[in-house]
């Protein structure tokens, strides 16, 4: 097919180790499939084959936030449209089988159809390093959780002079009474310093992991401030709700179409419920449920201490509607709010990032 003047799409089924690709013209004839190294000259190589079919109209590409964001990061610094999409849903996979070949063939098809229309998230600037942070520091938050409650199951279940010089102390004050417990080694085989030495491990561990999440808040406070000032002016969003709604859009802002758009993906658009002479609509359990929490985080705050708002509630609650259905209107206000502050922010980000 080298030579060819017909338009090429690719789709790629991608794995830990291999990618698997298949390419398709504008007719969907097959042109050909073969297996790559997800490596930097996998990519290569797998770009070069692509193109010895014929120009590449755009690749389609599956997980492109996990095992395809590495060959996502090379198409588009090599100037390729990438499309994501999604896995094959049962119903072709029940039709067709499955296996890499036929997922990657599937991947481009639904290109070609236009069921696979989504712009993968740009993962080459500061958006990226505050999405990398908060897993860490969420990772970070769940471990010291998990810590404290040990240590306080350990603290229960200890022998009488352990629990009852910690078990009324707060738990500040514990951390630090444990951790300048003395336990005599060569006697661990009393429970009481078996105790001492397990509950000042503990209050260590927390210690530690207090200092990393103030080291992670630090850095992504500083990000986040520099990348998303107009999002963090709207009342009732915070670092972390900014952080979140950033990673959420990503640092592309032809991904967001329009302020519908992204309330869809927040979840916060409403979904139609109306049957016979009842129109209602109800509220949407699909979308990103991390950036709806946000939304719902800063409606809590807001209907605290805005008076706009708490003066719209009690408008709407004379109307007749629930607290859940005014909730469902505010967060989505807030999504059009928060839609026009990211698009300032993030045609900031790429007017820095083109000096």
């Amino acid at each position: 097919m080298a030579g060819s003047t017909d338009v090429v799409i690719g789709g790629v089924d991608t794995h830990g180790r291999t990618h698997q690709v298949a390419a398709i013209d504008s007719a969907g004839r097959v042109l050909g499939g073969a297996e790559f190294e997800a490596s930097c000259r996998g990519y290569r190589e797998l770009l070069a084959w692509l193109r010895d079919h014929g120009p590449i109209a755009s690749v389609g590409v599956e997980g492109t936030g996990s095992y395809g964001a590495g060959l996502c990061r090379h198409l588009l610094a090599e100037g390729v449209t990438v499309i994501e999409v999604d896995r094959p849903d049962r119903r072709i996979r029940r039709a067709k089988g499955k296996s890499d070949p036929i997922d990657a063939e599937c991947a481009a098809r639904a290109v070609l159809a236009g069921t696979a229309s989504a712009t993968p998230k740009d993962r080459r600037g500061v958006v990226e390093s505050i999405r990398m942070l908060r897993i860490a520091r969420s990772g970070a938050v769940k471990a010291r959780t998990a810590a404290v409650n040990a240590l306080r199951a350990t603290v229960v279940t200890a022998p009488e002079p352990v629990r009852l010089a910690l078990g009324m102390l707060a738990p500040a004050k514990l951390v630090a009474a444990c951790r300048a417990l003395r336990p005599d080694r060569a006697r661990l085989h009393d429970p009481v310093h078996g105790a001492r030495l397990a509950l000042r491990t503990l209050a260590r561990r927390i210690e530690a992991l207090d200092l990393e999440i103030r080291e992670l808040d630090g850095a992504l406070a500083r990000l986040v401030r520099a990348a998303a000032p107009a999002t963090l002016a709207l009342a009732g969003i915070g670092v972390d709700h900014a952080g979140q709604l950033l990673v959420s859009a990503g640092q592309n802002p032809e991904r967001l179409r329009s302020e519908a758009a992204f309330a869809r993906l927040c979840g916060a658009a409403p979904i139609p419920a109306s049957s016979g002479q009842t129109s209602r609509h109800r509220l949407s359990r699909g979308g990103d449920r991390q950036a709806n929490r946000a939304l719902h985080m800063a409606v809590v705050v807001r209907l605290r201490r805005c008076p706009r708002t708490r003066a719209y509630v009690e408008r709407r609650t004379a109307e007749g509607l629930s607290k859940p259905e005014i909730m469902r209107c505010l967060k989505r206000y807030l999504a059009r709010e928060v839609y026009h502050a990211l698009q300032a922010d993030l045609l900031a980000i790429e007017g820095v990032d083109a000096i």
